[in-house]
This record gives C-alpha cells, structure tokens and sequence, in this order.
C-alpha cells in the first residue's frame, strides 16, 4: 500500500475507544503504520501507543487496571474532583508499570498530532510530538480530560481539557496538514448523531462559569459534531476517506468498569478492521 499523504484520525469516547485500540492491534499486526496520526482524547492515547509500536499495550493499561482505585475512583471524584488518577495513569503506569517506549515513539518518522481544548477560548490547540517533547504525557492528561469527571490541565500557561470539545473528528486538520487521502476510526456506528442535551449545556455553565471555552462547546457540541458527521458522509460518499465503524454498537460506555464489555470491544475493534481490511487496502491502492 502507498501511504505516502495518508491521515489516520482516531476519533475519542472514553473508554468505549478500547474499540480503537483493538482496530489499532491488526493494524500493527500486519505492520501498517499511518506517516500521519492525530487523535483525540482516548483516540490520542490509542496514537500514541500505536505510534511507539507497542501492540496490545491500551488493552493492558484500560482493561487490566479498570479495577484498580488508582486507575478509577467515584470516591475521589467526590473529594478531588477527578474520577481517573491521572498521576498513576499518566505516570506510574507509563514510567514504571507499563513501560511506554519514548525512545520508539520519538525515535520514528510518524507524525503525531494530539488535539485539546483551549478553556478560555473555546479553540481546539493542535500540538505535534516533537513539538511538546518531554511533556507528552501531560498532553494526553489534557486531551482526555472529560468535561464533569475530569480538571483543566495546565501548558504553557494555558489551561487545557478534553480535544473532543472543539474538534472531535480532526480530519479537516489532516487535510490541511497535507493528507489527501485519511483514515477515520469511529467509535460510533454508521448513521449515528448526537442529540441535544440543554440540561447539560446549562450544568456545563455553572460548573465551567470561569471556563467559557468549554461550557460554550458543551452547549454547541451536538450541532458541531453532527455537522462534521455530515461532512465525513459526503467525503466519503466521494471517495475522499475510508471509515472504519463499529459494524454493531459498542456496548461499553464512555465511563465503563465492565471488564467484559471492555474486552468485548477491543476484539469488536480487532473483527471490524479485519473485516474492512480489503476495502482499505483498495482505498489505498494496494
């Protein structure tokens, strides 16, 4: 296959985005790797174990600590106002107990986007690997931090959360970085649309009131995403991109503990990108 100009974008979806890393699994197994990577919340955590070639290692580190209080805690979403252990999922796990190759992730010519939300501004900031360097995973922190169960996250004197609140299918971003042709993975099934929640766009504004950027994209996030999901049908309506959804919904949910449901749609993931395997490498004139 002839990547050259070719985006892989990995849309988030907390944790029902296992379902990429099971996609991400049969990509490394046949040794397709993207020149180009931009991911989104869980979607940028899947890039960044793709890109450091460490096959299988999401599933390890989303599934195989669900359970662990350090990972996930509601008592410390009432106490702290985070429900993940951001230290213990973006540093002790990576440093020390699931070992994240940087030398690798740095080392190889893949370009790896990582998008996040501006709290002030409301404006998606787009960063590249090499660009943040040694702060990489504080970076992914800000990327995944979701709106209610989740804190702004602090670069460079700006305050970051959840990419998925601006721009949660960056494949315009792809293209105006140069990629012609770009890959998606979905975490949602063909057809699907967000429905408008103003309960939660008016909680988003009492909880957020000293972060307009983000209670103003929770009020418009629906119509934003839908569009975007209209855009992509015509796009690839006209050839413009391959998609990779889920071929049946995934059960697991944005904030799941089921271990079950969790390793359910990581092998979902793994079946679908089998399933879709020659049609991407016609895609790819390959």
């Amino acid at each position: 296959m002839d990547l050259r100009g070719t985006g892989l974008v990995l849309e988030g979806g907390g944790l029902r985005g296992i379902y990429t890393s099971g996609v991400l699994h049969f990509f490394m197994e046949r040794e397709l790797y993207f020149p180009y990577v931009i991911g989104v919340s869980m979607g940028a955590c899947n890039a960044a174990s793709y890109v450091s070639r460490q096959k299988g290692r999401n599933r390890i580190v989303n599934i195989e600590f669900i359970d662990d209080p350090r990972y996930m805690s509601f008592r410390r979403l009432l106490t702290k106002g985070e429900l993940f252990g951001t230290d213990f999922i973006f540093g002790a796990i990576p440093h020390e107990l699931v070992p994240f190759d940087f030398d690798e992730f740095y080392g190889n010519e893949q370009i790896c986007v990582t998008v996040v939300t501006d709290c002030l501004t409301g404006e998606p900031a787009y960063f590249e690997k090499r660009e943040i360097g040694d702060g990489y995973m504080k970076l992914l922190q800000a990327s995944s931090s979701l709106p209610f169960v989740g804190k702004p996250v602090e670069i460079d004197g700006r305050l970051f959360m959840d990419g998925g609140l601006s721009d949660s299918i960056p494949v315009e971003r792809s293209i105006r970085d140069g990629n012609e042709k770009n890959v998606l993975v979905l975490t949602r099934p063909t057809g699907y649309r967000k429905k408008r929640s103003p309960l939660a766009g008016a909680a988003a504004r009492l909880w957020y009131r000293s972060y307009p950027g983000v209670w103003k994209n929770m009020f418009s996030r629906a119509r934003s995403y839908n569009e975007t999901m209209d855009r992509i049908d015509n796009m690839e309506k006209e050839g413009r991109v391959f998609v990779i959804h889920p071929r049946v919904p995934v059960e697991a949910g944005r904030i799941d503990r089921n271990k079950e449901r969790l390793i359910k749609a990581y092998e979902q993931g793994y079946d679908d990108a089998s399933h879709y395997w020659e049609g991407l490498r016609s895609y790819m004139g390959g």
